[in-house]
């Protein structure tokens, strides 16, 4: 019975967008697309008993494989801060005559490769992709000034990598036309990062001699990663395919 309403669904969608299709102009298909996406991960299973919700970006590009855009060859690399602590700390030696600011984040950086199938109609396209690639959990402990202008002595506290893969999904609306298309993202994502080594916020503790004791959690560390951003097409040469959009 779902099959036949999905298929009833979609033969419908098509139904619908074959009289706007007629009247929209043609341009040509876009080399590629790049694009960047603000993103909001949200810890499923056992991680999310350890961290709460991460935001950060991921920076994207896609190449159609075929004529009309259906199928592409999708590449990511993003970030997202999952913790972040700041503390007044006093320099050895001067006193608290002179203080710095110590920031410590908890960050996660991925990216992959994969397919994305499209259906390429007027005003919107709805896709859905899968990728593999890498995941890196670290947190890095800085200095900076009040202001936060000025930054140095980065440390990494502890660093664990993995292999990744995922599956995701979403539309692209259009808004606008032309050689260059701009298109808005919404999108989600499913990221499969295994058991990881990481620390969470309060897992770095100072000791009194200057050193210090790490505190990491090892566990699944999977998430639901939420996508809103912006699509633009990079113009072929010449006339190329065409496509309405």
């Amino acid at each position: 019975m779902s099959a036949r309403l999905s298929s009833s669904a979609l033969l419908l969608l098509l139904v619908l967008a074959a009289p706007l299709s007629a009247q929209e102009e043609w341009f040509p298909l876009p080399r590629a697309h790049v694009g960047m996406d603000l993103i909001a991960g949200d810890p499923v299973g056992e991680f999310d008993q350890f961290v709460g919700a991460g935001f950060g970006a991921d920076f994207f590009g896609r190449i159609p494989l075929d004529p009309n855009g259906v199928l592409s060859l999708r590449a990511d690399f993003g970030f997202l801060i999952y913790g972040y602590e700041s503390k007044r700390v006093c320099f050895q030696g001067v006193g608290c005559r002179v203080q710095a600011r110590l920031q410590t984040t908890n960050n996660i950086l991925f990216g992959g490769i994969g397919p994305e199938l499209a259906l390429p109609l007027p005003g919107f396209r709805p896709y859905v992709n899968a990728f593999w690639g890498f995941s890196y959990f670290n947190t890095t402990s800085s200095l900076e000034d009040d202001w936060g202008d000025y930054n140095q002595f980065e440390t990494e506290n502890l660093g664990d990598g993995t292999v990744s893969w995922g599956l995701g999904g979403g539309v692209e609306v259009n808004l606008r036309r032309g050689r260059v298309p701009i298109d808005l993202n919404l999108g989600v994502r499913y990221h499969e990062n295994g058991r990881m080594k990481y620390l969470t916020e309060g897992d770095i503790q100072d000791n009194p001699d200057g050193s210090i004791t790490l505190y990491p959690v090892l566990s699944e560390a999977n998430l639901v990663a939420y996508h809103f951003g912006v699509s633009i097409g990079i113009p072929r040469g010449g006339d190329g395919h065409r496509r309405h959009r």
